[in-house]
């Protein structure tokens, strides 16, 4: 079981994917703990790198956690997440760079803007969450599995969750909807807090993209993670029925935070595909 010092940071985990819980249930027993800290870990970057509104706040914390995995091998850590991960041998088995890469590619977005078009979002999302599927993928499955699927999964699942927070980051420089999205859709970024037939419709084709995107990567049989897994699983059900809605946008976060015998379901699939191709 995890001490307190590293049950906040899953308790935040948790809050954003609430049905990890279920899947908790699914993994080894004997690993679970060092597999829920890396998650926990995955989601301490990313907050890093998308919850903090000041661009100059948030690269000095990814800079922390550059040097506290700089040091890691060699000191243990010194966060509390980082003494968990760095206290397994798995930890030693993944090379420093491996490491280090999601906080280098977090700290290169951080002035990003907008982008283009759906294919140049995703690019862009990719490095910080191919990064973190390449590290996730080498811890569960060793160095030499391939992480292509796990990639594409990842930043698929975190469009389909930046989308969700289109009203909140209308002010942001780097919006959920692509350029070329607004655009077809005579959208400014002035009408994005608004539910209007033309946001709907932007929302639908994003999510319609996202969702062709999600299945043909769960189609590849690359391993994932059980928690990649499902994420996945979830995401794609999210897109696809937020996309058939009549609201898509309020569909989206009731089903984002939906659990139920069909997560429980997705969970054990997940679960199974780890099993069979780890």
């Amino acid at each position: 079981m995890s001490d307190g010092a590293t049950q906040s940071y899953i308790d935040k985990w948790l809050a954003v994917q609430p049905q990890q819980r279920i899947a908790l249930g699914f993994v080894d027993e004997r690993v679970r703990d060092e597999h829920v800290a890396l998650a926990a870990f995955e989601q301490e970057l990313i907050a890093s790198a998308y919850g903090i509104r000041e661009p100059q706040v948030a690269a000095a914390k990814l800079q922390w956690w550059a040097e506290e995995l700089s040091g890691a091998p060699a000191s243990g850590g010194r966060h509390p997440l980082t003494k968990q991960l760095f206290a397994s041998e798995r930890a030693r088995r993944i090379p420093a760079s491996v490491w280090i890469a999601p906080v280098l590619a977090a700290m290169a977005q951080l002035e990003q803007g907008t982008s283009s078009d759906f294919s140049a979002q995703v690019t862009a999302a990719s490095g910080l969450h191919g990064a973190l599927a390449t590290l996730e993928t080498a811890w569960w499955f060793g160095l030499d599995a391939p992480a292509e699927a796990a990639t594409r999964v990842a930043t698929l699942s975190h469009l389909v969750f930046a989308l969700s927070r289109l009203e909140l980051d209308a002010e942001r420089e780097r919006l959920p909807l692509p350029m070329s999205r607004l655009a077809r859709h005579s959208l400014s970024r002035g009408q994005l807090k608004d539910d209007t037939p033309a946001r709907r419709d932007a929302i639908r084709a994003q999510l319609t993209e996202l969702a062709a995107g999600l299945k043909a990567a769960l189609a590849l049989n690359q391993p994932l993670s059980t928690f990649r897994g499902l994420e996945g699983r979830t995401a794609l059900a999210t897109a696809r029925g937020a996309a058939k809605a009549a609201e898509p946008f309020a569909e989206l976060h009731r089903r984002q935070s939906r659990t139920g015998p069909a997560t429980a379901l997705r969970a054990w699939r997940a679960a199974r595909r780890a099993g069979r191709l780890g």
